[in-house]
């Protein structure tokens, strides 16, 4: 698997979200360029303690088949970041397919998952920085990759999947590979 992903998302240590645009890439010989994945989270604050609840949303305009090896990619089976937080994971909520519109805006990104799920996020771009490129957090661990933009959520609700959210801050991350 060699896809090439963008992700967005509010990715507080609480119920939280992420969602990943993904643009190319094969997942065992089948293409999903093109899909949307979002994962939801209700966690405890001290993340590596475990016991995390997610859910899963795949558009609704994926194959069948693209549907099952996101679904595999998704849930760590076949290797890469995911199998890292697959131990993390103390109940699947669900996996389910869903209209899901993503929006890119500059440094503006937004997602919408049928009436469960909104949030749009704004990368931050500090006062008096004439490039316009937005606040990076380098070298951290996070499975979309070591290098993250810092974003402020315009809004951000989450009612599915039995968990509820409203956040306020969040983090962006453009173009990073996965590879198992």
């Amino acid at each position: 698997m060699q896809p090439v992903f963008r992700s967005w998302g509010d990715l507080r240590l609480l119920p939280g979200d992420a969602g990943f645009n993904i643009r190319e890439g094969a997942v065992e010989g089948i293409d999903v360029g093109g899909c949307v994945v979002a994962l939801i989270a209700d966690t405890p604050k001290v993340m590596t303690d475990g016991n995390w609840r997610v859910g899963v949303f795949i558009n609704d305009a994926a194959t069948d088949a693209q549907f099952d090896r996101l679904v595999q990619v998704f849930s760590g089976q076949l290797g890469g970041p995911m199998a890292g937080l697959a131990p993390l994971i103390g109940e699947m909520l669900g996996v389910e397919r869903a209209p899901i519109e993503v929006n890119e805006d500059g440094l503006r990104h937004s997602v919408r998952i049928g009436n469960m799920i909104d949030f749009e996020i704004e990368d931050i771009v500090p006062f008096g920085v004439q490039t316009g490129q937005p606040v990076r957090f380098s070298g951290m661990f996070h499975p979309a990759g070591s290098d993250l933009i810092m974003a402020e959520a315009k809004r951000s609700r989450i009612s599915a999947y039995g968990i509820q959210y409203e956040g306020k801050t969040g983090l962006s991350k453009s173009d990073f590979s996965w590879v198992a």
